[in-house]
């Protein structure tokens, strides 16, 4: 989450000082929240909501909650992380649907904000649902516009209205008002309205937007916004709040580099809630939006429940159910590693996957780094070997990786290196399928289990270990090189669970690729 980068940077590092210190004074808690106040300036929010935010959590900072908790730092954090869920709304909140279909969605929103794509990325999501979505094309301003809008509506399997060619020629509220007819009778049950949009707010656009909507009566009016506006969204907001009013706000380029943090002021601005977020160019880049999920992002305390979602909707659980087995029975082949690749990759980037997890943003430079092409080259090398010898990988000799490595347009080496790695992945999943606690390559035993532990976990407790004869000095010894080696939670002090280095990416770029 490109966007946020900036802003996260800042607070993580302010926190990272906070959590330095046992107890908290009046002076701390202000030069924190100075430095949270200039971290939300700097990333453009809304002057009025910083005074908002920053008064709340220093109110409560400075109350009994923090002055009570057996650790405050964590506890200033907590506050934080709450108030920011406030700023973006609270409560996720879903489409609303009318009770008689069709339901009639209007978009609205300046040009080059992302109304046509977010239609076509709305229409799909739609249709895997199970709806059946009708985009009507209202843009009649912008050159091409109607030919975008069809262009993607193919891309996305979804039917689209456009009975006029566009650039300047037709009359956009009768084309709205038609196409709702025209998905009645052929009983599309939801309506998608693509409107035209300017370079900037002006009384004709809004006049039109305000006629398509009389003449509709859309049960949702989503105002699409470029989250790397800057602080014109906030103005542009409002305006468009006044000459249309809209039901749901939607976020669009959050994968840009900006700064972004104006998108944060909509929704306390408005009083509107951010519906969706737009992640990407693809037509799946299009998540629903949880405040409690941004939030965490925005801190850099993951968001693992998108990522079981994401993996649920690409994992078949009967397919799954049958690679547990092989799993368990030692009959994971290279075909199988190749279609679980496969799966993994209709859950989209894996830099994207990755970041969601906790303490990741501190790992940007690793992130950057992970070439995602290295899953390309490993899925040509197993598609190069013959069904006989991604079943059993043993019959691969000189000769055979010789011509493997030239079908692939890879090396022997390569060929050689994909084939270890996948004995270890094989052996480290059999391990998880019989109930066991994995070793990592470059993590260790996952875990406590008693006698699951490696050899370099015990090359470790023999020379971390205390030889004192003394059994009291000895336990006292032993407790405190257990407290110097606990894991010291996540980046901002919420939960326990350690977080992944450098080599730990390596690794898992590893089991991909060829790094």
């Amino acid at each position: 989450m490109a966007t946020f980068g900036t802003l996260s940077d800042r607070l993580t590092e302010t926190f990272r000082i906070l959590r330095t210190k046992g107890k908290l004074t009046p002076a701390d808690v202000d030069g924190t929240f100075r430095e949270i106040r200039r971290a939300l300036l700097d990333a453009d929010v809304a002057l009025p909501v910083v005074k908002d935010f920053t008064a709340k959590v220093r109110e409560r900072a400075l109350g009994d909650e923090v002055n009570r908790a057996l650790n405050p730092a964590q506890q200033v954090v907590q506050i934080v992380n709450e108030e920011l869920i406030a700023i973006l709304g609270g409560q996720h909140r879903r489409l609303e649907f009318a009770k008689t279909p069709p339901t009639v969605i209007m978009l609205a929103g300046l040009q080059g904000s992302g109304k046509t794509t977010f239609a076509g990325k709305l229409a799909k999501q739609l249709e895997r649902d199970g709806h059946t979505p009708l985009l009507v094309a209202c843009d009649l301003q912008r050159p091409n516009a109607v030919t975008q809008l069809r262009v993607v509506a193919e891309q996305a399997g979804a039917a689209v209205y456009a009975p006029e060619p566009g650039n300047g020629v037709g009359d956009p509220v009768r084309v709205a008002r038609d196409g709702v007819d025209t998905a009645r009778r052929q009983q599309h049950d939801v309506v998608i309205i693509d409107t035209a949009g300017r370079l900037g707010v002006d009384a004709d656009l809004m006049n039109q937007a305000a006629k398509i909507r009389k003449a509709t009566d859309p049960d949702e009016v989503l105002f699409v916004i470029d989250a790397m506006i800057g602080q014109d969204a906030v103005n542009t907001a409002k305006a468009f709040q006044d000459g249309v009013d809209f039901t749901g706000v939607v976020l669009s380029k959050l994968d840009g580099d900006a700064r972004g943090g104006a998108a944060l002021s909509v929704a306390s601005v408005t009083g509107r809630p951010i519906i969706y977020a737009s992640t990407g160019e693809g037509l799946d880049d299009l998540e629903a939006f949880h405040p409690d999920r941004m939030a965490s992002r925005i801190l850099d305390l993951g968001d693992i429940l998108t990522l079981i979602e994401q993996a649920q909707q690409a994992f078949d659980e009967e397919e799954a159910l049958k690679v547990a087995e092989k799993l368990a029975s030692e009959q994971f082949t290279l075909e199988d590693f190749l279609e679980q690749m496969q799966q993994m990759r209709k859950m989209g980037s894996m830099k994207k996957m990755l970041g969601m997890l906790p303490g990741m943003g501190q790992m940007k430079q690793q992130l950057e780094d992970f070439d995602e092409r290295e899953i390309d080259h490993t899925e040509a090398i197993i598609r190069s070997m013959t069904p006989g010898e991604r079943r059993n990988p043993k019959v691969l000799n000189g000769s055979r990786r010789l011509r493997i490595a030239r079908g692939s347009g890879m090396t022997v080496t390569d060929v050689n290196q994909l084939v270890q790695r996948f004995d270890q992945a094989a052996k480290m999943m059999k391990t998880v399928a019989r109930g066991g606690v994995p070793n990592v390559p470059g993590m260790g035993p996952m875990g406590g289990k008693p006698g699951a532990s490696s050899k370099r976990g015990k090359k470790q407790k023999k020379s971390g270990g205390s030889r004192s004869g003394n059994p009291a000095k000895r336990a006292a010894e032993n407790a405190g090189i257990a407290t110097q080696t606990a894991p010291s939670g996540s980046g901002f002090g919420l939960g326990g669970a350690a977080q992944p280095t450098s080599e730990d990416l390596a690794e898992i770029q590893k089991l991909f690729g060829n790094r």
